[in-house]
């Protein structure tokens, strides 16, 4: 952790020296013509390439649909990804358990070209597809489950946050197709905002229920995205607990993985 600081340090510190960038843009010249003796002479608009000045370093804030995430949740004992001790009930379908979120409000802080600095709000979704015939208890003071004798269609067990991911992005320059490499990684927090059992069966049809089903009210850990062009790869660690203190499985984590859109 402390080279990873110390490298972040040092390249904010190199950005910082940067103080101007010389842009080649183009420009649309007017046509003009020119009568010389009866003849005239027409000279289209031609594309000439002129300097743009940007200064850094360059300050952003607003609305801004970024990293959209879609892929795989998965819940983990240490090494052991296998449900946990007295939670039978917690067994999930691996395809169907799926982490989405995306980023909504964004302030940055561009360094160069190359280098930026962001922090970011938005929305994370967990959705566990339970595998068992089981209703995860509401208002419970522990995480609990009553077997049902329902073959659920659909039983997703699920939490949403607010995320706050502070990102430290490096971009490689433009190629021949336009296109950059990316690499941003750092930390995220969330606030839990609400969680959900959803149910469909033909006994009762489609049943919700809002709680917060004992989830960690607040999470902490780190992200990391690998890109090119608009499209990429994300990775999600939350080093505490799913389940809050003494209300779930201990030592219960959770890991995040899939493709992202928009860099």
């Amino acid at each position: 952790m402390k080279k990873i600081l110390l490298s972040v340090i040092g390249l904010a510190v190199f950005s910082l020296t940067q103080a101007q960038e010389q842009d080649t843009i183009k420009k649309k010249t007017n046509s003009v013509t020119i009568s010389t003796k009866g003849v005239e002479i027409n000279i289209g608009k031609k594309d000439s390439l002129i300097k743009k000045e940007v200064k850094y370093p360059k300050f952003n804030f607003g609305i801004d649909f970024e990293h959209f995430d879609i892929g795989l949740g998965k819940y983990h004992t240490g090494s052991d990804f296998s449900t946990p001790t007295n939670y039978g009930f917690l067994e999930s379908e691996p395809w169907k358990t799926n982490n989405i979120g995306f980023d909504l409000l964004q302030m940055s802080l561009r360094f160069n070209p190359n280098f930026k600095i962001i922090l970011a709000a938005g929305l994370d979704w967990n959705l566990i597809r339970l595998k068992q015939n089981v209703t995860i208890l509401p208002e419970n003071s522990v995480l609990a489950a009553s077997t049902d004798n329902i073959d659920y269609n659909k039983n997703r067990f699920s939490s949403r946050y607010l995320r706050i991911p502070l990102y430290f992005e490096y971009r490689s320059s433009k190629n021949d197709k336009g296109k950059r490499a990316t690499i941003i990684f750092g930390p995220e927090v969330g606030f839990l905002l609400d969680a959900k059992v959803k149910q469909k069966s033909s006994e009762n049809g489609k049943v919700k229920i809002k709680d917060d089903y004992n989830f960690e009210p607040f999470r902490y850990g780190a992200n990391v995205r690998i890109g090119y062009g608009g499209a990429g790869l994300f990775f999600k660690y939350y080093m505490n607990d799913v389940f809050a203190k003494n209300q779930g499985p201990a030592e219960y984590k959770n890991l995040n993985f899939g493709l992202t859109f928009g860099f």
